[in-house]
């Protein structure tokens, strides 16, 4: 996280001046993104500290929910920064049609923070992609960090081209749109992008309200599960899996079907952990002793 707090800084500061020397919308809204992404580098460092902890008698069920809190705060910024950008591109759209009114762009800037922040986007990518996938994929702050710096370089590269054929070209049949091509890339960007984080925004207010996982998830858990519960007297009432961030919490809701111990109860959890840990690492499981199933 701190190199992408180091990389997020480089290219906010390297996005908003370029973006004020080259008069150019598309790169300060790049510039932008990327101050966000220092912002939340520094959140989900101090986040990824806590999750860390052991629960405690403030967070009983523990800190896993924390990343999901991140995931889905960053992503609602993000979109609001799509929206914010897609609105002004359309009101400088709006102005050049109605009045005529359109400031140029100045290339020098833009085309120099377009190769040193390509070359940038890249490293941070290859960074969080490499750790994410040395966590077990478990992650989701490295998982949304590394789609981030994606997403960073996918701006980057598009309006690159987009300014790069402008140059080239603003003296043939495009000439007309030439002063607003800064804000049809940005729009059409805008247009490109918001169902992707869109849809983060939606799974992480999901695991934020208990949502169940995905299918494949709560599949490979009651495969895990089902050797162990056969070998039990009792009899499987209900079988739930959610996912918090990186955690996921599994409860079975168990009738033993005679008197049990609580150390009988207690081995059979272990049990169940111990096979459902090898499809879902670090997977809390509780075996719930009810006559009921969650519909009562």
């Amino acid at each position: 996280m701190i190199v992408a707090m180091i990389g997020s800084v480089v290219m906010g500061v390297a996005g908003v001046a370029a973006g004020l020397f080259g008069n150019s919308a598309a790169i300060m809204m790049d510039g932008l993104f990327s101050t966000i992404s220092f912002i939340f580098a520094f959140l989900g460092l101090r986040v990824s500290q806590r999750l860390k902890n052991s629960p405690d008698n403030m967070r009983p069920m523990g800190y896993a929910a924390e990343e999901s809190l991140f995931t889905t705060f960053r992503s609602l910024t993000i979109l609001g920064l799509i929206i914010f950008a897609a609105g002004s591109a359309a009101i400088s759209i709006h102005a050049y049609f109605a009045y005529g009114e359109v400031s140029g762009l100045v290339f020098g800037p833009i085309l120099i923070y377009f190769f040193i922040i390509g070359i940038l986007c890249a490293f941070l990518w290859a960074f969080h992609y490499r750790n994410w996938i040395s966590s077990g994929r478990r992650s989701d702050i490295l998982r949304l960090e590394a789609k981030a710096a994606a997403f960073d370089g996918l701006l980057t590269g598009i309006v690159a081209v987009g300014f790069v054929g402008v140059y080239l070209f603003q003296d043939s049949i495009i000439a007309p749109i030439v002063p607003i091509a800064d804000s049809l890339i940005v729009l059409i960007l805008c247009l490109a992008v918001i169902g992707e984080f869109w849809n983060d925004f939606k799974v992480g207010v999901g695991e934020l309200v208990g949502s169940t996982a995905r299918p494949s998830e709560v599949a490979a858990a009651r495969r895990a599960a089902r050797p162990v519960l056969q070998e039990s007297a009792g009899q499987v009432q209900d079988f739930t899996v959610i996912k918090m961030g990186r955690t996921y919490v599994v409860t079975v809701y168990y009738n033993p079907m005679s008197k049990v111990l609580a150390s009988e109860v207690d081995a059979l959890q272990d049990k169940l952990t111990q096979a459902i840990h090898r499809v879902l690492e670090g997977a809390e499981v509780f075996v719930l002793i009810s006559e009921r199933s969650r519909a009562g």
